[in-house]
């Protein structure tokens, strides 16, 4: 477990390896912004807030990377598809 801090918000971070490559994610109170790997179908199944960006190997990399897809509970909280990852992480505090 690792700490990402965006000015004074801190969030819990994860990087678990699997076959090569990573599996990235960053967990706020009320949400989570996570790599490729994670499904959405999934998290709205679950009602979980979930924003996903891709093409990322390190937790820097998902917070200047854009949004690609949103769960319905993290649009909810305003989550978009566009805004960068540490945008998303702010909604998710």
């Amino acid at each position: 477990m690792d700490k990402v801090k965006i000015g004074t918000m801190e969030f819990r971070a994860d990087c678990v390896p699997v076959c090569g490559a990573k599996l990235l994610v960053i967990q706020g109170q009320h949400g989570m912004l996570g790599c490729g790997y994670f499904n959405l179908a999934t998290a709205d199944k679950l009602g979980h807030a979930l924003a996903i960006v891709s093409g990322v190997s390190c937790y820097d990399d998902m917070l200047k990377a854009e949004v690609k897809g949103v769960s319905a509970t993290a649009a909810s909280l305003g989550v978009t598809v566009g805004m960068s990852g540490a945008e998303a992480l702010k909604k998710f505090f």
